[in-house]
């Protein structure tokens, strides 16, 4: 796990999340963006159980 930090005043204007993030793996960035869906899912509903995002399709048919 990689540990970057930042000191500066609050409202500064700078690239450090974007630099950052440009420098994860691609399995990095969709665990942290997965957290925050079951987070957000957790407050609104009140559990995470089971995200829309990980059902399965059982089948795919033409209309």
């Amino acid at each position: 796990m990689q540990v970057s930090e930042r000191y500066g005043k609050l409202g500064e204007e700078d690239d450090f999340d974007l630099r950052f993030w440009q420098s994860q793996p691609v399995e990095a960035i969709f665990e942290a963006a997965f957290e925050m869906v079951k987070d957000y899912l957790l407050l609104r509903e009140g559990h995470a159980d089971q995200p829309r995002l990980q059902r399965t399709v059982e089948s795919f048919q033409k209309a």
